[in-house]
């Protein structure tokens, strides 16, 4: 299992695009990916999981993979925070 710890910099939060950008992009991998906050777990691979997860700025996650492709899928998915999901 890959994990990795990221915060939410972009102003707007987790919405509607940046969830569907997460979504595509676990989708392309094979492997399991979560995304936590507090307590909870979603599916990344759910729009409307990491929608209803309500994290808004500075908000801090934890991403996990576990899979043949993991390392890629975290990889991927933290270029798309890193980047601001190009909204900033």
């Amino acid at each position: 299992m890959t994990e990795k710890i990221l915060t939410v910099t972009n102003r707007a939060g987790i919405h509607a695009r940046p969830a569907a950008l997460i979504a595509q992009t676990a989708n392309k991998y094979a492997c399991e990916v979560f995304i936590e906050k507090d307590s909870s777990a979603v599916n990344a691979k759910s729009i409307m999981g990491v929608i209803a997860m309500a994290a808004g700025y500075n908000t801090t996650l934890v991403l996990k993979a576990d899979g043949p492709d993991e390392k890629d899928a975290v990889e991927a998915i933290t270029q798309l925070f890193d980047t601001k999901f190009e909204e900033d």
